[in-house]
């Protein structure tokens, strides 16, 4: 294990409203993150069972630094694998997606069957009775690292620990009864986006659930009233903190805080060439035009108006992280509805008309704190509390939570 600088690992005293800069930038402290957090107590999104429909379907994955495989097998269960041959290390898929029939290592042809039990060596006894593995050999030692498996409405998690809470208790019944209310119905992949950012993956996971940048940062969102902070919405957490869901409901917008302003984001007298990339339908009755919500450590599900997506977020290093985009419909949509999520496909991944700016800022913040881990983002609007905030968006309680979750793990809970 690398050292870090114990100055470092003192959490200041206020707790979940101060964050060391350190966390976004020591090595040591991203190296506890992949023991403690992704391979400890956590269940991490690995895909979606529409990807794998067929048996022998194997999606590549990755849970932090780990890289896995998602498989269904052969009678139509779901199960995931280390994406590591246990005789050399190597890949044994390298396609995003693929069917096999058993899963076979490219180096050494070593093969396993599609539940990772080790099948085949080659030349295991050797050739002309010379050579060959030691007669102690038992393939019943060497298959390839399982983790468990849960599903919830179509989405599959993973986890590497024995000891975590199973899935429905892990969510939490706000964070189950939203993920029962947006995945409803089947679903039908619409199509992938994949975007590289230049920060700490902990800095989008504070972004994605924070509502207090979403209408000062992204100028789209209030110059044409799709999200305001005088919308009616509110904040939801799980009882930790470590999950949450932001919402707002467009019908309820009013006349306030952003007309007659300074802010940057809100542009008066501005249109698009093609409005309709912002018309859209209403699909249920409680009102609800926006729903993101992030699930502990690194998966977010949002529902912005018709615009549907999965994001699962994979650090790569200190200052580095991928993000990966699904975006997806309903088998039952008709061509209206799923030209419109098409098109407001626009909106949402690496360019998109209201998220473009969230790599750009992430990667501001990572070159912004260089140089001085010892300072500290200040996490205080709407108070120092971490708890659901019913009918006020103008705070940063879901961001304590996120601390809140993250120090009980990696020990930093002072």
């Amino acid at each position: 294990m690398l050292e870090t600088d114990e100055r470092l690992l003192n959490w200041p005293n206020e707790g979940n409203r101060r964050v060391p800069y350190a966390v976004f930038t020591d090595p040591a402290i991203f190296a506890r993150e992949n023991e403690l957090i992704f391979r400890g107590p956590t269940w991490n999104f690995l895909g979606l069972e529409a990807e794998i429909p067929k048996p022998g379907d194997v999606k590549s994955t990755n849970v932090a630094a780990t890289p896995v495989l998602l498989i269904r097998t052969a009678d139509g269960r779901i199960t995931a694998v280390v994406n590591r041959c246990s005789h050399k290390g190597s890949l044994l898929c390298i396609e995003p997606f693929a069917n096999r029939k058993n899963l076979t290592c490219v180096y050494h042809a070593w093969s396993f069957d599609l539940d990772g039990n080790l099948r085949g060596v080659p030349f295991r006894n050797g050739v002309g009775g010379k050579g060959g593995m030691p007669e102690a050999f038992d393939l019943a030692e060497h298959g390839l690292e399982r983790l468990r498996v849960e599903t919830i409405c179509g989405l599959i998690f993973g986890t590497f620990s024995d000891a975590v809470e199973p899935l429905d208790a892990y969510l939490g019944e706000a964070m189950s009864a939203n993920i029962r209310r947006v995945l409803d119905r089947p679903i039908e992949v619409l199509g992938y986006q994949h975007q590289v950012m230049h920060g700490n993956w902990k800095l989008y996971m504070e972004n994605a659930r924070d509502p207090y940048h979403a209408t000062i940062l992204h100028a789209f969102y209030p110059t044409f009233k799709l999200n305001k902070l005088n919308m009616d919405g509110g904040i939801v957490l799980d009882p930790v903190g470590r999950h949450a869901i932001t919402y707002s409901k467009s019908a309820t917008d009013t006349a306030g805080a952003y007309e007659g302003g300074d802010l940057r984001s809100m542009i008066n007298d501005f249109g698009l060439a093609d409005p309709s990339v912002i018309s859209w339908k209403w699909e249920r009755d409680d009102g609800i035009s926006l729903a993101v919500q992030s699930i502990f450590p690194s998966f977010v599900i949002h529902q912005i108006y018709n615009s549907l997506a999965v994001r699962q977020l994979i650090p790569i290093a200190p200052d580095k992280a991928e993000l990966h985009w699904t975006l997806f419909g309903y088998a039952d949509d008709d061509d209206e509805l799923r030209a419109i999520r098409r098109k407001q496909a626009n909106l949402v991944g690496s360019a998109g008309y209201i998220s473009m700016e969230d790599g750009a800022v992430v990667s501001f913040i990572q070159r912004g704190i260089g140089g001085d881990e010892t300072a500290q983002s200040v996490i205080e609007l709407g108070g120092y509390d971490v708890a659901t905030s019913d009918g006020v968006r103008a705070t940063e309680t879901s961001v304590r939570g996120f601390w809140n979750g993250y120090r009980g793990l990696m020990g930093f809970d002072r």
